[in-house]
């Protein structure tokens, strides 16, 4: 038990020293780079700048390359420092910069090997700010506004798979956004906009897998809204709901979902039936 004990503390106690000379090495690294910096020997700066991006360390490849900027523009170093800067951003996951750095480059460099490249990647970089379904979407219909026009102007580019893959992830992401929208009012009892907003996302994705599951959540929504109507405007409501049965089946004829159709389509049926029969005694 005391040997336990013991092998626990030396192992606290060396996890200790190491995170004291981690901090003591980044302090000594902070140093160097300050003094890297405040050098005036271009050249020298020029070297460490590529020794760090090589060695991964992007904030400090960054800053040096940002500051040899207005020295080196004009020379055929700046393309690459350019490209190299707008990674350094991406790599420490800053998708804004990274993004206006990608649009710049192939603005300042369209004949450049590279401007395929940092298209692809100001694309990329605003799918990587697509944020979770619940929040405004701009960046990903952003995303694949950018991604179709790559799609379109590079044809025969390797990346057109992973910009296809890449769009139907953002369409999935647009589509459930939609769908948790329309499903609120439904929860709120707000049907009618539940039933709009619904056939909205049916039309706006009509080759989803999921095409018909809407369709049957418009019809749903539209008898809810037409059972809790008032009589004299239920006749014109459940005629809505045995239309919408009529679209769905015409669409979706080999749907699962046909017999839940069906019986709203019945129960529809039987409300109209009543009020008829209510209309004929009152004129009677």
């Amino acid at each position: 038990m005391k040997k336990a004990i013991l092998f626990v503390f030396c192992i606290i106690s060396l996890t200790s020293c190491f995170h004291k000379i981690e901090k003591l090495v980044s302090k000594g690294h902070s140093r160097k780079f300050g003094q890297i910096l405040k050098s005036k020997d271009n050249e020298f700066k020029y070297t460490m700048a590529e020794q760090y991006y090589a060695n991964k360390k992007y904030n400090y490849a960054q800053q040096l390359f940002e500051e040899l900027f207005p020295v080196l523009k004009g020379t055929q170093r700046y393309e690459d420092m350019y490209y190299k800067v707008g990674y350094c951003y991406y790599y420490q996951k800053d998708y804004l910069n990274a993004e206006n750095y990608f649009k710049t480059f192939t603005e300042t460099f369209p004949s450049s090997n590279k401007s395929e490249e940092c298209e692809y990647m100001r694309a990329y970089s605003f799918y990587m700010q697509s944020p979770k379904v619940d929040l405004d979407q701009t960046n990903t219909n952003k995303a694949i506004a950018l991604m179709q026009a790559f799609i379109n102007t590079h044809p025969s580019s390797p990346k057109i798979k992973e910009a296809n893959d890449i769009m139907d992830n953002c369409r999935e992401k647009l589509e459930l956004k939609d769908y948790k929208s329309a499903e609120l009012y439904y929860n709120l009892g707000y049907y009618k906009a539940a039933a709009i907003s619904f056939a909205n996302v049916s039309e706006n994705f009509p080759d989803s897998k999921h095409a018909d599951e809407y369709k049957l959540q418009v019809i749903r929504a539209y008898y809810k809204y037409a059972e809790l109507s008032t009589d004299d405007k239920q006749l014109e409501r459940f005629e809505k709901v045995l239309s919408e049965c009529a679209d769905f089946t015409e669409r979706f004829t080999d749907s699962k979902l046909i017999t839940e159709v069906n019986k709203f389509k019945s129960q529809s049926n039987n409300y109209l039936k009543n009020i008829q029969n209510e209309q004929v005694k009152k004129a009677s």
